[in-house]
């Protein structure tokens, strides 16, 4: 009796779930670290300073693009369909497309402000003071939600004000106690160089007008749109088509006789076009990713990224780093695991959320 040949067995190695997470935290870090130090440099260089205004809005243009493609290629490339999904979410269905109103006005003046933040303040400082929107965030979701923090949590956002206040502290210190020759070498700088004059109270204010922002706009979009049935891409199309007449309003109304007297791309290079692209990915990467990321790693993320921001500082923009500050630092990061810390929650309840959980259709804007 002749023997049969042994079958041919192919194995599927699928990619492994601990990788995943790696490269979720190598983005996560790299899109937290380097946003605030090429906003914080583009700011800062000497020559022509670009409108931020006008960054703002090309970024959600390239946002509107890209979605816009990703709702094709969902659409399986098929024109018509993808004309027929436009049609159905957007046009036919104009209530639910209203309701994304609010938040598109508020993220247009929370990325205007996050301008302003890094023209005033260090990436460093810049990078931990804005870590103040989970304190806002918190507050919105007890006001709005009617959410329950634990105890644990009160207590990571008393660490985090602590933190943040100790930053804070220690650049008025650090500025006050500055050299008079410095300060008059920095100012030569900036008038000859057209480098705004650094004004660390506005960026402080700033920043905390973005955290506010980002905090009320987070729990509002979650409120009116959970349990929608719209894909992420989908979704930041109706944003970013409502973003548009915002941005545009915002450029005309802050810079319209800077825009008629020196061109509305007056000042923009390659590394500003750099910056708009990476303003408009970073929040669609992180929706990619964010599935892959747990609350802890996603804590390493912010974390590794206020180190980045420092050691990164330290070297390209001749930032002093003090004890005062590291601790205030060390404050923030020890918040950020803490509040992410939920000892009652369980393995297999995690197991159970599948990847198209409403939590995903909620993308971080940056």
């Amino acid at each position: 009796m002749a023997l049969l040949p042994a079958p041919v067995t192919y194995s599927y190695r699928p990619v492994n779930a601990n990788t995943l997470k790696y490269i979720s935290l190598l983005t996560l870090t790299l899109q937290n670290a380097i946003l605030g130090l090429s906003m914080r440099y583009a700011r800062t260089r000497p020559g022509d300073i670009f409108l931020s205004s006008t960054a703002v809005l090309m970024a959600e243009f390239a946002k509107l693009i890209t979605c816009l493609f990703l709702v094709f290629n969902e659409e399986g490339k098929d024109a018509q369909k993808f004309v027929r999904s436009l049609h159905k979410t957007i046009i036919a269905n104009p209530m639910d497309t209203l309701k994304v109103c609010v938040p598109s006005l508020v993220y247009i003046v929370q990325n205007n402000l996050l301008y302003v933040s890094a023209s005033h303040l260090d990436a460093a400082t810049y990078q931990v003071t804005y870590q103040l929107k989970i304190l806002t965030t918190a507050m919105f979701a007890v006001v709005i939600l009617r959410r329950k923090l634990l105890n644990t949590q009160w207590g990571a956002l008393l660490l985090l004000v602590m933190g943040i206040v100790l930053v804070q502290l220690a650049q008025t210190v650090g500025s006050s106690t500055g050299s008079a020759g410095g300060a008059a070498a920095a100012a030569t700088a900036a008038s000859s160089g057209g480098i705004p004059e650094q004004n660390k109270m506005l960026g402080l204010w700033a920043a905390l007008g973005a955290c506010f922002l980002s905090g009320f706009a987070g729990i509002y979009f979650e409120k009116i749109l959970k349990g929608a049935e719209i894909s992420v891409w989908m979704r930041n199309v109706q944003l970013s088509l409502l973003s548009i007449p915002f941005g545009l309003l915002t450029c005309f109304v802050n810079d319209g006789s800077r825009i008629f007297d020196q061109g509305f791309f007056n000042g923009y290079d390659l590394f500003v076009w750099y910056l708009v692209l990476l303003q408009a990915g970073g929040g669609l990467i992180v929706a990619v990713v964010v599935k892959y990321a747990d609350n802890i790693l996603k804590g390493f993320a912010t974390s590794l990224a206020i180190i980045i921001s420092c050691v990164a500082s330290i070297y390209i923009f001749d930032f002093n780093l003090t004890l005062q500050f590291s601790f205030g630092a060390g404050l923030v990061i020890a918040s950020i695991f803490l509040y992410g810390y939920d000892p009652a929650r369980s393995v297999p309840k995690l197991a159970m959320q599948g990847p198209g959980s409403d939590e995903e259709k909620l993308l971080p804007r940056v």
